[in-house]
């Protein structure tokens, strides 16, 4: 199916639905238009995924240059020996100049000329931020970490709400955060028989995608079928190792040297869907369980929080079936 974005508001472009070269990532001088000598020029982002042909990266340069753009940056991935095309690219611009509206309908041809897949056009600085649920279980040191990101501007996202399997005291850390911030907490009771996917449904609606920060249950394909936009979880194992239950004890029990995380996207498959990032983390046998543990809850954090940002920065597009374009 093709995928033409002609502007992301309020619905992130979904990855999946789902000639050789030596030009793989270029920079550009930023000389010839500093941001810092007109305040009213901006950032834009463009990721552009179609067949792969002779003259796609001019006309993309030609595209921005031609309503007074400049190219900071541009990575470009065509795989040996398909015929497919990956591009993107960050540049400078007076939205006066060049107005939103406008940008999305030249973007939107240029898409056209090449039977695009897929084309998607950001504005971080104009457009709106992509609105976010979180779900958790028990264990919440993914949740804070997020909590206190989006707090911290350091996440592109708005945190809509949290829903979680696990009810917390009304005076703990996580709830008075939430209160003092707005941001609604779901308590929803769920067993094997019922995992309460209608009424996660009907709270998600609104959101662009969804963060399992942790939330130890496994959605339905009816779920993942209804919902019908994308959900990042973490899982604290470099996958396809150490899959399903207590991945760290088993981890633990093998003596591994090398611990870490993968984020990846939920598929009807258990733990199987593509990578978006992995991290690791050294470990020794002077380590017990405890800090072997701690270890692991802290590459988690860090491996969600970056996925979240790659997939918001526009850096992430799928690759043949199970794989992932991550710039």
């Amino acid at each position: 199916m093709t995928l033409i974005q002609r502007r992301v508001p309020s619905s992130l472009p979904q990855i999946f639905g789902f000639a050789k070269r030596s030009f793989n990532s270029s920079k550009f001088p930023i000389e010839a238009l500093n941001s810092s000598s007109s305040p009213s020029l901006t950032h834009g982002i463009h990721v552009f995924h179609c067949p792969d042909g002779v003259g796609i990266v001019a006309k993309l340069s030609d595209c921005i240059a031609s309503r007074g753009g400049n190219i900071l940056n541009a990575d470009v991935f065509v795989p040996e020996n398909k015929n497919v095309f990956y591009s993107r690219s960050v540049f400078i611009f007076d939205p006066v100049k060049w107005p939103r509206d406008q940008m999305d309908e030249d973007f939107f041809k240029l898409a056209k000329m090449f039977n695009a897949m897929k084309s998607v056009v950001r504005v971080p600085d104009l457009d709106p931020k992509y609105k976010i649920a979180v779900l958790a279980s028990k264990q919440e040191h993914c949740l804070v970490d997020l909590l206190h990101g989006w707090q911290d501007g350091r996440l592109p996202v708005d945190i809509t709400r949290v829903i979680s399997n696990h009810d917390r005291a009304p005076n703990t850390h996580v709830i008075r955060f939430l209160e003092r911030h707005g941001i609604p907490y779901h308590y929803l009771c769920s067993s094997k028989e019922n995992k309460r996917e209608d009424e996660i449904l009907e709270l998600v609606q609104d959101t662009d995608f969804l963060v399992l920060a942790r939330y130890m249950q496994v959605f339905s394909g009816s779920f993942l079928r209804s919902y019908g936009k994308d959900i990042i979880n973490i899982h604290h194992g470099l996958l396809p190792s150490f899959k399903g239950g207590n991945p760290s004890k088993q981890a633990f029990d093998a003596g591994v040297k090398l611990i870490g995380s993968t984020s990846h996207f939920v598929t009807e498959e258990l733990d199987t869907g593509p990578i978006i990032e992995q991290m690791v983390e050294s470990v020794s046998h002077r380590d017990n369980l405890r800090i072997f543990v701690q270890k692991s809850e802290d590459v988690e954090k860090r491996c969600l929080a970056k996925a979240i940002r790659s997939y918001c920065e526009l850096r992430v597009l799928p690759y043949e079936e199970n794989r992932t374009v991550v710039f």
